[in-house]
């Protein structure tokens, strides 16, 4: 039989190649995708990806594939290290991008993955993801990308966590990410089985599952593999194919059998040995050893693990070529398919496995592999002191790079053989607390604090030194925290702290003392300036400057509820002065140092510190960090509330609309600031996605609190642009239920849900509930989560006369007074809402009759909205010009405008009509009256009279009659 190594032509796939296509088109004009292509081992998702690479490499394509290998999950990142691998030419532009990005240069071979600046654990991933999208972007940039990972279901779980970030972070980037995975793999507890539901799920990803082939077709590709006798394709093509069930390995497989015999074996593992019984010993053997390398391996290595001689060898090996068993590569061989490397490596004898697996053991590690792979061939060896040192260090690699679920596991496995190895510490140069103390710490950094605890709790009893008690505690109490578990960690915290000796400080002492500052922060603020004080004092006396940065950080967050601006603004000053050694706590300290300035009025000096640490965060790859993403969205607020919409726009258009994670929902509920301000369609297709983040859990049954107060405090205002009070109330309400009673933001949200009761909510108890609501916004403006707020920043207190002017307008008491300070309150930077509220204080002073004082006002906030493309903002001035007949003030193209709430124009055009008073209009011009409408609308009859009054104001007409005029003669523009 004739080696089967030539492509073929791809048969019965043209529906699963169209769709694959069209995931290269979208990438090439601008919009990434990913495909996930699934089926049974040997179906044929190589050879559709392999067509679908082909195509992409014709168009320009830069492409890059991974090999995920079945190494038992501990290798991490293996397929981004074989496509980085692959991509290192010299002189190509990927390698030219690869440069700037030395979180990536790290994992490559012979690189130090603990080079200077390299984080480690939970920010050492964070620093790899944005390093990989970074890379990504900058090589699309040139040319569009193809991004290949193979098998998907061998992938170790920071693989798998890779392709989830990458799925929901790529958007306009022109990146096409491609997996195949085997579906007859994915048991009912496999790993890859959550992450394919939850990505199947977004409209970005494109799902293909491979179905067997037709009879026909699989007939028609036998047929086009040349190099089989004619005469056996005419007797025994009907019998293979319809064995085969439609699979094309099986089915070539098969035909190969039928070609060396008369009987074709009856599993397909039997049929995959027939070909290999028929090789000669020499060569069989050499292919037994091949399949203990796993799927592919290199030619000086397998010449050693066989001990053959070179001539001997490459007998061997053109034998095992010429049969279709393996295929060659740069560096060696590769078995043609996974299933016969599976099917060899089952057949071997137990012993011969062990003893193979010890023999790469050695040639590996003479060779300064992989600690990882050393491990698991070591592991398979029965090799335990070897298995335990390459564990240990396989576990310190893997948090070097940013792999901490593959760190947990190693560290995990170490401890398991930990007793059954005699002088294990001289072997590993440490001992089994530090191991057990770094499996906690990864597997926290990997998310998984429950197992963190645990496994600390576990360690707990065995411990008799103070120091190690004091560090164990510490931790527990620490992951605690983070997790909000909650249970145990004030108790934690305060063991820690007190078994520690009398003594000079120590960072051990300051971060225990930090530690349990952080958890009594939900108790009283005086015991935790006190217990911040003595960690701050500890750390610098023991030099522990991560620790003094941190409790200065938290001497400024309780000053913020107790202090005055002052005493925080100095407080955070020193903890950025004080470089920690920690990016992630450096960065956390830049983010509030901003947020302060920036909620105190001082934005030019918000700003500045925002775009210098967004620059760090971008340079050392943490732009996606926890505290890397707050500050770009803190940069939004600062250009959103100085009136620089444009540039908050293009930020903005940054936070992706299709979230599936609570950090992805934070940022994406900022962009609605920008969006409804500019009254854009794009905001129903945010909210739509961020509408599950605003229910309760399942898991745990608690709902996303920020997404609540951002998303539907701002669905709120949408609600009422679109003349729809009683949904903004209900909105309103859900967020004060959310809000702690002390939070300041339920200010803003008080003074939202005081506007939709001045339009005309909640008739029949409007008085009682605008009672409630201002009530509640003067408690939290006076009053923290520790006792008395000294002060309140400007913005607040903006928001507090806001308020208190529309409870008056709710109960018809409104002064112009009011109104006025409102507006010079939010004039300490604030133009949007400053302009908000000179329209009101505009309708204050008309219905005051001081007209001319009314249209002054007017002016400079048709001037603003104008400016800042405030859509519904300049679309309510024009209504009360109209009925103040200012006359109609000149309305350039906002900026922003959009979709159905475009611009419009002057008064008598439907274009000035808002979506939801089209379709009143509609019913009017019909005859019905405000309740039918309001049954078919499902709004309530009072909402209806207030669409009916502002649309009668825009029109310029005084009747119902005469706005059903005006919408029959422009029927076609009512209908769009």
């Amino acid at each position: 039989m004739t080696p089967r190594t030539a492509r073929t032509a791809l048969i019965g796939r043209s529906g699963e190649l169209d769709r694959l296509v069209r995931v290269l088109d979208a990438a090439e004009g601008g919009l990434a995708g990913v495909a996930l292509v699934g089926g049974d081992a040997g179906i044929g998702k190589t050879r559709l990806v392999t067509e679908v690479r082909d195509l992409a490499e014709d168009r320009g394509f830069t492409v890059l594939v991974g090999q995920c290998a079945e190494l038992g999950d501990s290798l991490p990142y293996l397929p981004l290290v074989d496509a980085l691998r692959g991509a290192a030419e010299p002189g190509t532009a990927a390698d030219d991008a690869l440069s700037a990005w030395p979180a990536l240069r790290r994992l490559l071979p012979g690189a130090d993955p603990g080079a200077a600046g390299a984080a480690a654990g939970a920010l050492a991933q964070q620093q790899l993801f944005g390093s990989v999208l970074g890379f990504l972007s900058e090589l699309a940039e040139g040319h569009p990308v193809l991004f290949v990972f193979e098998d998907l279901h061998w992938a170790d779980r920071s693989t798998r966590d890779l392709l989830v970030f990458l799925t929901r972070m790529l958007q306009r980037e022109r990146v096409a990410v491609v997996g195949t995975y085997r579906t007859d793999d994915l048991h009912r507890k496999h790993p890859l089985r959550p992450v394919l539901a939850e990505l199947q799920r977004l409209p970005l990803v494109t799902a293909t599952e491979l179905p067997p082939l037709a009879n026909d077709d699989l007939a028609e590709y036998l047929a086009t593999i040349d190099t089989t006798p004619r005469s056996v394709l005419g007797n025994v093509i009907g019998g293979v194919v319809e064995r085969a069930g439609g699979n094309p390995f099986f089915a070539e497989e098969l035909l190969a059998a039928a070609a060396m015999c008369d009987r074709m074996p009856g599993t397909l593992s039997d049929l995959l040995l027939s070909r290999v019984e028929a090789l000669p010993d020499q060569a069989r053997h050499v292919l037994r050893v091949a399949a203990v390398a796993g799927h592919s391996v290199d030619h000086d290595m397998l010449r050693d693990a066989t001990d053959l001689g070179e001539i001997p060898l490459e007998d061997a090996l053109r034998e095992i070529v010429s049969r279709g068993l393996l295929t060659t590569n740069r560096s060696g061989y590769a078995f043609r398919h996974a299933l016969l490397q599976e099917a060899v490596y089952d057949d071997l004898l137990p012993g011969e496995r062990t003893r193979l697996h010890g023999t790469f053991a050695r040639l590996l590690a003479a060779r300064g592999a992989a600690a990882a792979e050393l491990a698991h061939h070591y592991q398979a060896g029965h090799d335990l002191p070897g298995a335990l040192r390459a564990s240990v260090e396989a576990g310190r690699l893997a948090t070097e790079v940013g792999a901490p679920a593959e760190a947990h596991r190693h560290f995990d496995r170490a401890l398991e053989i930990w007793e059954h190895v005699a002088d294990a510490e001289r072997l590993t140069g440490t001992n089994a607390v530090r191991v057990a103390l770094s499996s906690a710490a990864s597997a926290a950094a990997a998310g998984d604090y429950r197992r963190a605890v645990a496994r600390l709790r576990r360690l707990r009893p065995s411990l008799d030194d103070p120091l190690l008690i004091s560090e164990t505690d510490e931790r527990i109490a620490y992951y605690l925290t983070d997790s909000d578990l909650g249970a145990g960690m004030v108790e934690a915290a305060r063991a820690a702290v007190d078994v520690l000796p009398p003594g000079e400080p120590t960072p051990l002492l300051a971060r225990a003392l930090a530690t349990y500052a952080r958890a009594m922060f939900a108790t009283s603020g005086t015991t935790v300036r006190d217990l911040a004080t003595r960690a701050l004092e500890a750390a610098r006396a023991a030099g522990a400057r991560d620790a003094e940065v941190s409790a200065l950080i938290s001497l400024a967050i309780v000053e913020e509820a107790t202090g005055t601006v002052e005493q925080v603004e100095a407080l955070l000053d020193r903890a950025t002065a004080t470089r920690s050694g920690d990016l992630s706590i450096d960065l956390r300290a830049a983010f509030h140092q901003a947020r302060v300035r920036y909620e105190h009025g001082e934005l030019d000096a918000a700003a500045r510190t925002a775009d210098a640490s967004i620059e760090l965060a971008a340079r050392t790859g943490l732009t996606w960090s926890t505290y890397g993403t707050d500050l770009r969205f803190l940069q939004f607020l600062i250009h959103y509330a100085s009136g620089d919409w444009d540039t908050a726009e293009r930020v903005a258009a940054g936070f992706g609309v299709r979230v599936g994670m609570p950090a992805e929902a934070h940022l994406s509920s900022f962009a609605l600031f920008i969006e409804v301000g500019r009254g854009s369609d794009a905001a129903d297709d945010r909210l739509s996605w961020l509408r599950p983040f605003w229910k309760a859990d399942e898991r745990d049954g608690q709902a996303d609190y920020l997404v609540i107060y951002m998303a539907r405090g701002l669905a709120a205002e949408q609600a009422l642009w679109r003349g729809d009070p009683e949904t903004a109330l209900a909105h309103v309400t859900a967020v004060v239920e959310a809000l702690d009673p002390f939070d300041p933001g339920l200010i803003r949200i008080c003074a939202t849900g005081l506007w939709a009761l001045a339009e005309g909510a909640a008739p029949h108890d409007a008085r009682e509930r605008a009672d409630d609501l201002i009530e509640r916004a003067r408690w939290s403006a006076v009053n923290g989560p520790y006792g008395p707020r000294l002060e309140l920043g400007p913005e607040g207190a903006a928001w507090l006369l806001r308020a208190e002017a529309e409870w008056h307008r709710a109960k018809g008491t409104a002064e112009p007074e009011m109104w006025r300070r409102a507006a010079h309150a939010f004039g300490f930077g604030f133009v949007y809402e400053e302009a908000r509220s000179r329209w009101r204080l505009a309708e204050s002073l008309l219905d005051a009759g001081d007209r001319e004082a009314a249209r002054t006002e007017w002016s400079r906030a048709v001037e603003t909205a104008d400016r800042l493309g405030a859509v519904p903002l300049r679309r309510a001035l024009e209504t009360l010009g109209l009925r103040a007949r200012f006359g109609a003030a000149h309305r350039p193209t906002p900026a922003g405008g959009t979709g159905g709430q475009g611009a419009g124009g002057g008064g008598g055009g439907l274009d000035a009509l808002t979506s939801r008073e089209r379709e009143v209009l509609e019913h009017v011009a019909a005859g019905l009256p405000n309740r039918e409408i309001g049954k078919l609308l499902y709004i309530s009859q009072k909402t209806v009279s207030v669409h009916v009054s502002n649309i009668l104001a825009k029109l310029g007409v005084a009747s119902r009659t005469q706005a059903a005029a005006i919408a029959h003669r422009q029927g076609a523009a009512l209908g769009e």
